[in-house]
């Protein structure tokens, strides 16, 4: 979508792995890599709940995860997920039975975790009930929460215990004939995680869902989860995300399209490259992009915007964005459109006619898109 040629050096080819179906939303084989995050509302304040799952989908959230520690939480999946955006995904713990009430409920996936589910039999039922009314199932290890006789055999959480959870877990689906499900291996632990991921990606074609869990707070999480998921992700490991950290939700969901972003797995929004700024800078380059950040994130439309303070950088990172603008002195700069010069702009009005300009381009990007999208067959 934008004007400069993908870079064969730049490509990451992808682990080969089969498709599920999570609602409406592809999750492995060629889909995009989609992105997910959770809500920390109580389940039965439903109201509550879709304000949180309606401003994740806003941020772009392809999936939102919703628990159901009680009765209370699974009365109320029918009304969320019956006015949900997005595809919901009940997150089951202990009680199997909230597995299949989510179920009945219109969850579109079901999160179970083999530690602490239940006996095989109460997994049959749940599957049962994931049958029959379409619902995907993942399966969720976690480090802090295996099964006994593993941490038994193996002494402490590591990736050969938690890739043998899943796969056997994995094993019971697969011998109840029930092939909807995907896998995450998750774990605080960011080489844990990665560790566990990359073995079981050898073990298994099901599609991965990755994540580092508890990754702390916003700046540390970040950091953390991008670390290992990166890392991860360049490898072309995973097929659906979800950034955990002790953050509203939104944050999640921004994070993990800036991660996509960065890797060329996604292209939603905008993405603005920016200098660091110095006593170079022509105008306050830091404000600039904190203004145009909070301007520009209605943009759905993939779009590459360059802020950079002084001509040293300025024309060579312009040239390969759509729009960008280069400090040059006297209160002004040039502007650059499809990685050209091409008029000078003041600083005055600087932060308005970019957004301008920015919004022109999503909306040419829009209608393109829409122009090239098949009607469905009536």
């Amino acid at each position: 979508m934008t004007h400069n040629p993908i870079r064969p050096w730049r490509n990451i080819e992808r682990r080969k792995c089969r498709q599920i179906m999570v609602g409406t939303v592809p999750v492995g084989g060629d889909a995009p890599i989609s992105v997910q995050t959770m809500t920390n509302t109580p389940t039965p304040d439903v109201e509550a709940t879709l304000t949180q799952i309606r401003a994740a989908a806003d941020a772009g959230a392809d999936i939102v995860r919703v628990s159901c520690p009680d009765e209370d939480s699974t009365a109320a999946m029918k009304a969320i997920t019956s006015a949900s955006p997005v595809p919901i995904v009940a997150d089951i713990h202990f009680h199997y039975r909230r597995g299949i009430e989510a179920a009945e409920g219109g969850a579109a996936c079901l999160r179970i975790n083999p530690g602490n589910i239940g006996s095989p039999d109460r997994v049959k039922e749940v599957v049962s009930a994931a049958r029959n009314n379409g619902c995907a199932i993942r399966i969720g290890v976690n480090g802090g929460s295996l099964e006994r006789h593993l941490l038994e055999k193996y002494g402490e959480p590591c990736p050969d215990a938690m890739v043998e959870s899943a796969l056997d877990h994995a094993r019971i689906l697969d011998d109840l004939d029930f092939h909807d499900y995907k896998i995450s291996v998750k774990a605080s632990d960011m080489f844990l995680a990665v560790a566990a991921y990359q073995q079981l990606a050898e073990a298994t074609d099901a599609p991965l869902h990755l994540g580092i869990t508890e990754a702390g707070a916003q700046r540390t999480g970040t950091v953390k989860s991008s670390i290992g998921m990166g890392n991860l992700l360049w490898m072309g490991i995973g097929d659906t995300i979800r950034v955990s950290l002790s953050a509203d939700p939104v944050e999640e969901v921004k994070v993990g399209f800036d991660m996509l972003k960065s890797l060329g797995l996604r292209t939603r929004g905008v993405n603005i490259i920016s200098c660091p700024s110095c006593s170079r800078q022509g105008f306050d380059v830091i404000a600039t992009v904190q203004t145009l950040e909070e301007r520009l994130a209605h943009i759905a439309e993939p779009i590459t915007l360059s802020i950079i303070g002084c001509v040293v950088n300025g024309p060579g990172e312009a040239a390969m964005t759509d729009l960008g603008f280069t400090g040059g002195g006297k209160e002004s700069g040039m502007m650059y459109v499809s990685g050209r010069p091409d008029h000078k702009l003041s600083n005055a009005d600087m932060v308005e006619h970019i957004v301008k300009q920015v919004e022109a381009k999503a909306e040419r990007l829009k209608a393109q898109r829409e122009a090239e999208t098949p009607v469905p067959a009536q």
